[in-house]
Parts: structure tokens; C-alpha cells; sequence
């Protein structure tokens, strides 16, 4: 039943870092991104520590993973930041809607 409930949240935690990394492809702006990212894989990283913890079964095993989604979570927020300090700096145009690409590849 363990096994279950772990491969269930994995799957889960896969889904929400598919998602985010689709976001990140897809959404028109660096702040839409940055959003997409950094939510979507925090939660990510999060069911996916807690699916491993549930497969080990240790509470040091645990609280290590604990500890990882902490740092991850600290590193993602601070990049998030600085990254959307230094666009805000550039003042790059927003976007209205997701990128349309044309047959060669590129932006229209």
C-alpha cells in the first residue's frame, strides 16, 4: 500500500515539474516564467522528497530530503528574484499572450 501511495505522488511530483517546465516554454514573458518555474517545481521537488520518504521509511532519510527541499526551495526563490530584479532593470517588454512560432522555428 506504501508502494502505492509513494508511485502515486511521484507521479504526481513529475507532473507538476512537467508543467512547470512547460510554462517556462510556452509563456510570453520573463515574469510569467519565473512564476511557472518556481512554483511548479517547489511542488515538484517537494511530493517527489516526500514519495522517496515514504519508499525509505526512515525518519532520517526524512528529514535529509526535508532539508534538500528546503535548500532547493531557498535557491529557486533567491534566484527567482534576482533574475526578475536584473529584467526589471532591462525593462523588457511584456508579452499578451503565449509565443506563436512559425514553420522555421522562430518567434513571429
Amino acid at each position: 500500500m506504501t508502494d502505492l501511495l509513494a508511485l502515486i505522488v511521484l507521479l504526481a511530483g513529475c507532473f507538476f515539474i512537467f508543467a512547470g517546465t512547460v510554462g517556462m516554454l510556452r509563456l510570453p514573458d520573463v515574469y510569467c516564467r519565473l512564476h511557472a518555474m518556481t512554483k511548479a517545481d517547489n511542488l515538484g521537488l517537494l511530493l517527489i522528497c516526500l514519495s522517496l520518504a515514504l519508499l525509505d521509511g526512515q525518519p532520517r532519510t526524512a528529514l535529509l530530503l526535508l532539508l534538500i527541499w528546503l535548500l532547493a526551495l531557498l535557491a529557486s526563490t533567491v534566484s527567482a528574484h534576482l533574475i526578475a530584479r536584473h529584467s526589471r532593470a532591462r525593462r523588457p517588454p511584456t508579452g499578451n499572450g503565449p509565443v506563436d512560432y512559425d514553420s522555421t522555428g522562430g518567434p513571429q
